[in-house]
């Protein structure tokens, strides 16, 4: 907690609000500041670059201050919270004007990471999900809410699968019970956390919390009646959002189950390991950025929530399939749709604002030309005439009437600000009207009634004019007073002239000097009316921007399957995996101009080609073919067509991937320990649909260790009575190819090389039969390795190979060693036809008679063999 500052009333009053959220930086409004005061201000001037400094505090001792101006807020407040802070907004909440005492001050905000609505803090191509986690014994529920969309998810189940949820939907922020905070890292690994009280997670206040805002009877309508740890952890949420003072909520109209039976199980090492979202290699691309070519931000949200939860269900794949057939069918429609898209924008989130009320001018002539997009989107895909776009436009809305509202009292080209005034059009209201008549055209008045005075009395040289002491006043010299009007009521004398004022004018004073004032409150009203009117048609612009957001995605496929040359795949319930000419969807948009991706089929199915045992040599292509396989699963079951000339895909419930060495050094865990943590955590979930990808498993270990543990796994998968998970298993052990003498089910497959005198060209196909070479010492010349070294390997390549067998490995090696003279590398030793010459001439000279010019003609030769 911070450090408490000494007690001047301003002090005093900051004190109270920083109580109520220790653990946040507090913004601190004062006039037209926000200002940060002590430990906050320390923490706010390192983080936004801002200077600090120190005054005086009344009797007390200097104190640490920093801050910035208010109006600078959507600049500073998205670097605090991006930095890991929880920001509470404290404001005036009263005209330092109209009062004596000290500003009335109040939270009206407490923005954290995971719970925000600026703009700027928020990623328009991600959810900001936050998520609750509430741990019963060996169960747990999850909730997932995106403040900033209404959307909300509930699930429950054992700690694999809420981890598989918290990886795939990355969380901005999770909440959990107060004192499991070791439990909670250790199970689910790094996230932005947040501790609440446990009476937070209890069910009935959760439940209560639920029906009271969803102003329901019962939970049974949203299908979570039966996932009660799922409840807990979406109560925990709401009360959460009471916390941070986000109680205009009614952007929030249902929670959805994410059901584990609907979706295919990507746990967190197969997401990274596939690179779906984020690459392990500077510079690469992922998974989403080749597939997403989305139109607006609702799309690009949806697409990446789409891959990390790929569909079971046949039908409802094929349903997706049938709008991208349709799209790719009509190009002209397809072109059109994607311009509409785009101008539809992020209607989701505009449309939450409205509901919250923090939805600004600009923010609503957007929506009503997403509404006006979204009538032209209808019209299209009606045109089409394909019943699954059809489909789509029976269900848009274009809220006609709300269009027509919005345009009739809004201008078209308002301020960001509403305290800027001009937002509302004219003829909206009669008194609005005439208020900025008077106030924008007082001048005019004024100079029509100092002309009109003038021809009246005859005075030549009247003038109007103003001060703060009387306001408006008539000034006339004293040349001419004695044509001063009776009913003229004189306020001050000069030398010179005199000055008076009229009933006219003093009538006209107040309604000027009232007018701009007036003004802003009307067009308050009038603004808070129509935004009041936008909410009420929240439940159709919702649905609009679902709907829009999975027609983008979905054109977002076809442009991709035309771009890229792919191929509707056939999706279907069978065990069979049969892909002809696969190719990697990322690798390939990477290689060079010219330069064609080699394709490769793969057959896989549960009854005679489960698994198969690929070898081949380092850099051929393995590590890829791996990857394109899964990839081209995981794209066929989100509804993608797939790069491929031909594929039939018997859907999988899991895709398992165990790829590449890596180290946890910071929770003290090597290579070998993490290989053995997900090899254990993929066979402990093994199904008769899975899908399993072991790259150069064992590793990590002694050769015999790997050999052993990689038998043994693949021994494992095969005999599995029930669970025969289709796999693919990459390795540099040649003994797994005995494997296919003794279990049926496994088979042989290499990628091919050719080798051209000492050099290796890599085919990058995959061909049937095992391979015993595996090239390593090409690949170390190919690296650059010092020439000496790859020599050396391969002296030591053709002794282990003639010499050595299975059943002695460690002789031969031992002697190699025994071999070498001392741990230099001698000179004499380097297999080298020119320094074996040179020796061989040094080794022939009589030292003893050589006389020097000799020596230096011998030297000379030697010079010449080196071709220096």
């Amino acid at each position: 907690m911070a450090k408490k500052v000494a007690e001047t009333p301003l002090m005093k009053q900051y004190n109270k609000m920083k109580a109520q959220h220790p653990d946040a930086i507090l913004l601190f409004r004062v006039g037209d500041f926000y200002e940060t005061f002590s430990d906050d201000a320390i923490k706010t001037a390192d983080i936004l670059g801002i200077t600090l400094t120190k005054r005086a505090n009344g009797a007390a001792a200097y104190i640490e201050l920093a801050g910035f101006p208010h109006h600078a807020i959507d600049t500073y407040l998205p670097k605090l919270v991006r930095a890991g802070q929880r920001v509470a907004i404290c404001e005036q909440l009263e005209d330092p004007k109209k009062t004596k005492k000290i500003v009335k001050r109040g939270i009206i905000e407490l923005v954290t990471p995971g719970v925000s609505f600026n703009d700027n803090v928020l990623e328009h191509k991600e959810n900001n999900f936050l998520a609750a986690v509430f741990f019963e014994k060996q169960q747990a529920g999850v909730a997932f809410l995106d403040v900033s969309t209404g959307e909300f998810y509930t699930s429950q189940g054992n700690f694999s699968y809420i981890d598989k949820l918290l990886s795939n939907l990355q969380p901005k922020e999770v909440l959990f019970e107060r004192g499991k905070e070791k439990l909670f890292r250790e199970t689910f690994g790094k996230y932005y956390t947040f501790p609440m009280e446990d009476w937070a997670f209890h069910y009935q206040g959760a439940e209560d919390k639920l029906l009271q805002h969803f102003q329901t009877a019962s939970l049974k309508g949203f299908g979570i009646s039966d996932y009660p740890l799922g409840v807990v952890a979406s109560g925990a949420i709401l009360h959460y959002l009471e916390l941070t003072k986000h109680e205009q909520i009614r952007h929030i109209t249902s929670i959805s189950r994410i059901e584990e039976g609907e979706y295919v199980w990507l746990d967190r090492f197969t997401v990274r390991n596939l690179e779906l979202f984020s690459s392990l290699h500077e510079g690469a691309k992922t998974l989403v950025q080749v597939l997403d070519k989305t139109a607006c931000p609702m799309g690009a949200r949806l697409l990446k929530r789409w891959v990390a939860l790929p569909l079971k269900e046949v039908k409802k794949i094929q349903s997706r399939q049938a709008v991208v057939t349709a799209l790719l069918n009509n190009p002209y429609v397809s072109e059109e749709l994607f311009e509409t898209i785009h101008q539809v924008g992020d209607m989701e989130r505009i449309a939450s604002k409205a509901a919250v009320g923090r939805i600004n001018p600009r923010e609503i002539v957007q929506l009503k030309n997403a509404l006006q997009a979204i009538q032209h989107i209808k019209d299209l895909c009606t045109s089409d005439g394909a019943e699954a776009l059809t489909n789509i436009s029976d269900q848009l809305n274009p809220c006609s009437k709300l269009c027509e509202r919005i345009g009739s009292s809004i201008v078209d080209n308002p301020p960001a600000l509403l305290n800027k005034g001009n937002v509302i059009k004219e003829g909206v209201s009669e008194e609005l009207d005439e208020l900025r008549n008077i106030s924008f055209k007082g001048k005019d008045y004024l100079v029509d009634l100092q002309q009109r005075e003038c021809e009246r009395t005859g005075i030549p040289s009247l003038k109007i004019a103003f001060n703060n002491v009387f306001g408006y006043y008539l000034e006339v010299r004293n040349t001419h007073k004695d044509k001063v009007p009776e009913e003229w009521i004189r306020k001050q004398t000069l030398v010179s002239a005199e000055r008076y004022i009229t009933e006219e004018l003093k009538e006209y004073e107040n309604k000027i000097l009232g007018a701009e004032e007036k003004i802003q409150v009307l067009e308050q009203q009038l603004y808070e009316s129509l935004v009041l009117e936008i909410a009420d048609f929240l439940p159709s612009l919702q649905l609009d921007a679902q709907l829009v957001a999975r027609l983008d995605c979905l054109l977002s496929f076809a442009q991709c399957a035309q771009q890229n040359n792919y191929v509707l795949p056939q999706v279907n319930d069978t065990k069979v995996l049969d892909i002809k000419e696969g190719r990697h969807p990322v690798i390939e948009q990477q290689l060079p101009v010219g330069e064609e991706y080699i394709a490769n089929d793969v057959y896989l199915d549960n009854d005679s080609q489960q698994i198969i045992i690929i070898t081949g040599p380092n850099m051929s292509g393995k590590s890829a073919l791996l990857r394109q396989t899964a990839l081209i699963t995981l794209m066929a079951q989100i509804g993608s067509y797939v790069p491929a000339k031909e594929a039939n895909i018997g859907v999988v419930d899991k895709i398992f991937t165990r790829v590449g060495a890596s180290d946890n050094i910071s929770m003290g865990e090597s290579t070998f320990m993490v290989e053995m943590n997900e090899a254990a955590s993929i066979l402990n979930n093994l199904s008769d649909r899975s899908l399993v990808l072991f790259d150069e498993l064992g590793r990590g270990t002694s050769t015999y260790d790997g050999i052993s543990i990689a038998w043994s796994i693949v021994e494992y998968i095969h005999e599995q009575p029930k669970n025969r998970a289709k796999t693919l298993f990459a390795t540099h052990y040649h003994e797994l190819n005995e494997m296919q003498d003794s279990f049926s089910r496994v088979k042989n497959y290499n990628v091919s090389v050719k080798e051209v005198k000492d050099k290796v060209i890599f085919l990058r196909k995959l061909v049937r039969g095992g391979s015993n070479h595996s090239f390593g010492i090409h690949v170390a010349r190919m690296a650059g390795m010092p020439a000496s070294v790859v020599q050396r390997a391969n002296v030591i390549l053709e002794q282990l190979e003639g010499k050595t067998d299975k059943s002695n490995l460690g002789k031969p090696v031992k002697e190699l060693a025994q071999s070498r003279e001392g741990y230099q590398m001698s000179f004499f030793q380097l297999d080298d036809p020119v320094l074996t010459q040179i020796r061989d001439q040094i080794a022939g000279l009589d030292v003893n008679n050589l006389t020097p010019v000799e020596a230096l003609n011998i030297l000379n030769e030697i010079k010449k063999l080196t071709g220096k």
